[in-house]
């Protein structure tokens, strides 16, 4: 069986072998169409699909240094700029930088949607003559802002060299990372799927062609599990690009609140951890007591909504052990008819959650989050109207709905708030330290809101 392997090489230059770079790579192997990808810039070496008895016999071959196996990496996924302080009327180091003017960016990431309106060039000079890029696909996808386009996917079963965004995430990035102002107050970016993966047969050449392409910054939202840094292919090729003067920023993970997750440990990178901001898709609970309120949120903004209050049930103790997650089939029995229904976070999503509670004749539904979000909420989408609220909050509406005689509540949709505390606040899932590469190296370096 033939598995893909990175190898590295040793040379006094790249430019010592460039000339004839993929005959001398390829002198290292059985078969010449074993060749996927070659590096120069960041790193010497290639990606190569051998079985484990050719790679025996390479790494005899003189010049040889390392190989390792490919690996999957996971993708970590507005008002950003205006909480930061990043608006153009604003003192400090954005003005003095002069707004980024002539920086070129390298995003590495699922791809790009072209036709998406932050990547307007309406404005915008030429690219700097340092550029030496180019856009590998249809001219007319790139412009002034985005200036390249580049897709590296040899190497993969069924693949397509396709640049463009299937899931969102790249676009995502990108547009966070170097976007035009464009305004949208009720626009917000959320996922809704499992992150997709990329190897790092594709992160390193695409690192190495960036850098010979003459970015000066490379954002990659991308990690795996700690590795030391002479095993760790991202940290050896951002190593590389900070030798020949990229700024690499890349993202901490998303794999908290447990101690000892964060990824990108290298010190020669910016490891970015995520904050929440002070913006709220805001969805005010408020309970029959008359002295209660709890603000969640909801990407669902209902106009026609009653503020009456409306009876409230948490059936979480009436049925068996998936009741509270108001799973399929767990409110069969439970009369949640015409009542907002409370029901525990996890298990399903939560639109599958209020799909459950809708085709049982509940009108509303507040999902309460466990314990290790803590104060953290989020703006999802729903079917119905539907308020997301932190863990203790989540807490005193259940004991609410369980021990009044006649419990009600309301959800009142206030759309948009912005200037909410604490911001910014880590948020739960940020990939937290200490450094498992390396303790003494603090990281995450910075938290970000993206």
């Amino acid at each position: 069986m033939s598995l893909i392997f990175f190898l590295s090489l040793f040379f006094c230059s790249y430019a010592s072998i460039a000339a004839g770079q993929h005959d001398v790579y390829k002198s290292f192997l059985p078969v010449g169409d074993r060749l996927i990808y070659s590096y120069g810039d960041v790193v010497s070496g290639f990606a190569a699909k051998l079985t484990d008895e050719e790679l025996a016999v390479v790494t005899k071959k003189v010049g040889f240094v390392d190989a390792r196996p490919d690996r999957i990496l996971s993708l970590h996924t507005t008002h950003t700029p205006s909480f930061l302080g990043l608006t153009r009327d604003a003192p400090g180091f954005w003005n003095d930088a002069n707004y980024g003017r002539g920086v070129i960016v390298g995003v590495l990431d699922t791809g790009i949607s072209p036709r998406h309106p932050s990547f307007s060039d309406n404005g915008m000079q030429p690219p700097p003559p340092r550029w030496k890029g180019r856009c590998a696909f249809n001219a007319s996808d790139c412009n002034n802002k985005l200036i390249g386009i580049r897709a590296f996917l040899r190497g993969l079963d069924n693949a397509t060299m396709s640049p463009y965004d299937d899931g969102g995430h790249g676009t995502h990035v990108a547009s966070t990372a170097a976007a035009c102002s464009w305004t949208r107050p009720t626009s917000t970016a959320s996922p809704t799927a499992p992150p997709p993966e990329l190897h790092p047969m594709l992160t390193l050449p695409r690192m190495d062609s960036a850098v010979r392409d003459g970015v000066d910054v490379l954002s990659l939202s991308l990690g795996g599990l700690s590795l030391p840094f002479y095993d760790d292919d991202l940290a050896i090729g951002s190593l590389g690009a900070v030798e020949k003067g990229v700024f690499v920023s890349c993202a901490a993970g998303n794999s908290g609140p447990s101690n000892g997750t964060t990824e990108n440990e290298a010190p020669w990178i910016l490891t970015v951890g995520a904050s929440m901001m002070d913006r709220s898709v805001r969805a005010t609970v408020e309970l029959g007591n008359n002295i209660s309120t709890f603000y969640g949120e909801s990407l669902y903004q209902p106009d026609n909504f009653s503020a009456i209050p409306l009876p409230l049930i948490y059936p979480g103790l009436r049925g068996g052990l998936k009741t509270p997650y108001c799973v399929n089939g767990s409110l069969d029995g439970v009369d949640v008819q015409g009542k907002i229904v409370v029901c525990d976070a996890g298990a399903v999503t939560t639109v599958a959650k209020g799909r459950v509670v809708k085709a049982a004749g509940g009108l509303g539904m507040i999902v309460a989050y466990p314990q290790a979000v803590g104060f953290s909420t989020f703006e999802n989408p729903h079917v119905l109207p539907a308020s997301e609220v932190g863990y203790t909050d989540g807490l005193l509406i259940k004991a609410y709905a369980i021990t009044a005689s006649a419990p009600t509540a309301s959800i009142l949709f206030e759309r948009t708030i912005v200037g909410t505390k604490p911001a910014p606040a880590l948020v739960y899932f940020s990939s937290r330290g200490p450094n498992q590469a390396d303790p003494n190296i603090l990281k995450p370096d910075v938290i970000g809101p993206g």
